[in-house]
Formats: C-alpha cells, structure tokens, sequence
C-alpha cells in the first residue's frame, strides 16, 4: 500500500498496540478506487444504504422549509454530516465482508454485530456532541451579528448574507469556525469507527489512533480531507441526490482508508 518503514505505536487496553503507517500521498485515490470497486461489488446493498441516508437528509430539509427555519439548512447539513462516519458504519461492515471473502447481506450491513457495539456508542456520543456544539456555536454568531430577530426564510437570508456587511463578516467567521470543528472531528473520526469494526480496541483508543493518524500523515490526510468535503458538498448541491451514490462511495473508501493507515496485528 506504499507505507515506509516509519511507523508509530497507540497502545490500548489489552496490550496490542495498533501501529499507524506512513501512508503515499496518492493513497486516497486508491481509497477511493477500492470504495467504487465495493460499491459496484454489492451495488444493490450499497445504493440501498445510500437512499436511506438520502431520505433521511431529504426528511430533514422538507422538515426545517415547512418548519419556515430553511436558513438553517446549511447548518444543518453540515452538522448532520458530522455525524456521516458512525452512520457509514453498515458500509465498513460490507467492505469487512468482502475482503474476507464472506456473504454480504443487507441485514448484515443495516444490523451490524460486534463486540465493540457499547465502544462505537460512545464515538457515536462524541460525534453526536460535535453536532450540538457547531449547531449552538452558529446559533451564538447569528444572534451576534444580527440580534435576536428571527431567521429569515433561505430566500431572504441568502442575500441578506452575502450582500450585507454582517452578513459577509458572519460567512467568513461561520465558515472558519466550522472548519476548524469539522477537521477536528474529520481528525477524531477519519478511521476510528471503521478501526472498533476491525480491531478490539476501546473507543478513546481508536479516535487517539485516529488523530494520530491525521497527524502523522496530515497532508495526504488533508488532501482526503478534502475530496470528502468536496464530493459531500457536489452531493448536496444536487438536492442531496447525489449522496445516494456518493455517501456509500466514501463509506467504502474510508474503510479501505483505515486499511491501509493501520498495519495487521
């Protein structure tokens, strides 16, 4: 997979010490290569995963336009994709399946069994806290820069926030903020869920093993950063359409990404 020789030790509970690599800088394209190979292994399981995630997201925008908060579906979107790696999980289960070569079904990838099912909880927890934190913190800089008005409609907002000196001053502030949340999350989830599926290990072990990782690979980790971003943002933009395919891809690929990022015990 490219790695060199260079590797670094995270010691866990029972003694193992799962060691990250030192990983080629073209090794997302690999990743995602295999994610698109496992994709169109199991097309039907992946794409059924993917419109459950695409009805879940298209639930909540139908949810905060009726609801008048359509403003909020930015902040939303991006908070609720936080939660993107525990809900992947079902896709890293089926890529486990068939790199042992075992049956993939959908059973299987919608009711994953394992023995680390408290240890994902708590990543879920953690993830789940990152969400309430980005939706309190844009909930703080809007009522910042704006007062305590209500929220316009996205129709009114829009302008409102780009043609507006507050407006521009909260995009750019927003935006840093929740880019400096969003990579500290990418950094504690790029690989631990995928790993507590993989390995025995406890929950604090994989997400330290997963900033690790991060750090010890940071800018093939960033390039990864940001075709996650990117694709995610292209599936959004498409009225989330496109993360019908794109969210399984990615889910794929990020167990591939844990592959290759931890070495064999």
């Amino acid at each position: 997979m490219g790695v060199s020789a260079e590797n670094s030790a995270v010691i866990h509970a029972d003694g193992v010490a799962p060691v990250i690599r030192r990983i080629r800088a073209d090794e997302p394209w690999r990743w995602l290569e295999a994610g698109w190979a496992d994709l169109r292994a199991v097309p039907a399981i992946s794409l059924a995963y993917g419109f459950v995630f695409l009805s879940v997201s298209l639930s909540l925008a139908g949810l905060l336009f009726f609801s008048g908060l359509s403003a909020l579906l930015p902040v939303f979107a991006a908070g609720f994709l936080l939660l993107g790696p525990l809900l992947a999980v079902g896709l890293y289960e089926a890529s486990r399946r068939l790199e042992q070569g075992a049956p993939v079904r959908l059973a299987d990838v919608l009711f994953v069994s394992s023995r680390n099912l408290t240890q994902l909880a708590l990543v879920g927890a953690m993830l789940a806290g990152a969400m309430i934190v980005w939706l309190q913190i844009a909930g703080w800089l809007f009522a910042l820069f704006f007062g305590p008005i209500g929220i316009p409609p996205l129709s009114e907002f829009a302008p409102l926030l780009l043609l507006s000196p507050r407006g521009l001053a909260l995009l750019v502030i927003g935006t840093a903020a929740g880019g400096i949340i969003a990579f500290a999350v990418f950094a504690m989830s790029a690989i631990s869920v995928p790993l507590l599926l993989a390995r025995d290990v406890d929950a604090v072990t994989a997400v330290l093993a997963s900033v690790r990782a991060v750090r010890e690979n940071f800018w093939t980790m960033l390039l990864w950063a940001w075709i996650v971003a990117l694709l995610t943002a292209f599936g959004i933009a498409t009225w989330f359409l496109g993360l019908a395919v794109i969210f399984p891809l990615l889910g794929h690929a990020t167990w591939h990404a844990q592959r290759a990022l931890v070495a064999d015990a």
